[in-house]
């Protein structure tokens, strides 16, 4: 089980919800390749507006739905590891935004496996 307390490094992916990457949902790709990289744990979340570089607005309202809406992909490992996994990135991410951040980790628990 990953044990991650005290300072860590946050990296936040922010792409479209169709982005794609082999015919496959983008933010899909970066969740596995965290995963089989060994990091802490990735989220996905789903925007219900924003606009990027092209300041396209997308949104979700009614009167204007869009089918590219924005999404965040965040994770949260030691600092070693969150850069050693930056070039996964770099090779996934055609469009979009990829930040980093401090932060502290206060508390990771995960659940027990079944028996």
């Amino acid at each position: 089980m990953t044990r991650l307390t005290g300072r860590a490094l946050r990296v936040t992916v922010f792409v479209g919800e169709t982005d794609l990457w082999h015919h496959k949902p983008l933010y899909t790709q970066i969740v596995g390749r965290a995963r089989e990289a060994g990091l802490a744990g990735a989220s996905v979340f789903r925007g219900i507006e924003g606009f990027g570089a092209s300041s396209l607005i997308h949104t979700q309202r009614l009167l204007s739905l869009s089918e590219d809406l924005p999404v965040a992909v965040v994770i949260v490992d030691t600092e070693e590891k969150v850069r050693g996994f930056l070039p996964e990135l770099d090779e996934l991410v055609e469009e979009g935004l990829v930040i980093l951040d401090d932060c502290e980790v206060i508390r990771y628990v995960g659940r027990e496996k079944p028996a």
